[in-house]
């Protein structure tokens, strides 16, 4: 899962549980995220690394693209 890209389709940031999709197993899933830096926001439709994963649906992201 660390590693692998997703794309926000509810924003992420200081005090939100966002949402992000990502493509597992042939289909496209959806996880709990959160920002791997604590004070950044990421809007929907950014395309985001996972940096951390905690089972069983939460990841922390990072913007894929500066």
């Amino acid at each position: 899962m660390v590693g692998e890209l997703g794309r926000v389709t509810g924003a992420v940031g200081p005090g939100l549980v966002g949402e992000v999709m990502v493509h597992v197993r042939g289909g496209a899933e959806a996880f709990l995220a959160y920002p791997a830096e604590p004070d950044e926001r990421i809007e929907r439709g950014t395309m985001v690394l996972i940096v951390e994963y905690q089972p069983p649906r939460t990841v922390y992201v990072a913007r894929a693209y500066s």
